[in-house]
């Protein structure tokens, strides 16, 4: 599998079966033309930094081969106007979008603090491959081969996203959710999640448009 990163949280993903992207949001300049190249889209959370809602809408208004899916509180915005491409999912629906296996893996967004609500949030395992968290450290009833890291936040923790690649215990371990690290901070990440000092994986750092075969 083809695993292209994004700005932040955005990773599009590709093998012979078909392609999806997840989590177009607005940290992702590029994100209009990355939905413009999919027909399958996943969101994990309502947060702007994972869903653009004004590059969603005007794509969805503009063709009908476009699908998304995402929780209630996604899907909510588009779901009157576009009930056959917007689709509902839940913690443990295991569904096909744009050709590719998903199931999902929630149900809340990892705590900012006891002031700020809940909010529902689902992870993504592609393939039975990679799975992308969107805001949480909470582990999957899964095996994952491919694990995206945030590694920035306002909910990020070292020492929780350390514990949180232990138990998951990938083979593979790739950076996303790095908007607000400096280049600094993204070295200091690299070196936190390193077989020399926390993690036995070793945390690869993707510019914004590399992929790599997963």
């Amino acid at each position: 599998m083809k695993l292209t990163k994004y700005a932040h949280a955005c990773v599009l993903l590709e093998d012979a079966a078909g392609s999806v992207l997840i989590d177009p949001g607005v940290f992702t300049p590029n994100a209009a033309e990355l939905v413009r190249g999919s027909t399958a889209v996943l969101i994990t959370h309502e947060h702007f930094d994972h869903a653009d809602e004004a590059v969603l809408t005007a794509a969805l208004d503009e063709r009908d081969d476009l699908h998304v899916w995402g929780p209630a509180s996604v899907t909510a915005t588009w779901q009157e106007r576009h009930p056959d491409q917007v689709h509902t999912v839940g913690h443990g629906d295991r569904f096909t979008a744009g050709g590719l296996s998903v199931s999902a893996h929630g149900p809340d967004h990892a705590v900012i603090h006891a002031d700020v609500p809940k909010i529902a949030n689902l992870g993504y395992l592609v393939q039975d491959n990679v799975f992308h968290p969107g805001d949480s450290y909470r582990v999957p009833e899964a095996e994952v081969r491919t694990l995206l890291l945030p590694t920035s936040g306002p909910w990020t923790k070292v020492g929780e996203g350390v514990d949180f690649v232990r138990a998951v215990k990938p083979a593979a371990l790739v950076q996303i959710h790095e908007a607000m690290l400096s280049e600094i901070g993204q070295r200091s990440m690299a070196n936190f999640f390193s077989p020399a000092m926390l993690s036995e994986v070793p945390l690869t750092v993707l510019a914004a448009g590399e992929s790599l075969e997963v």
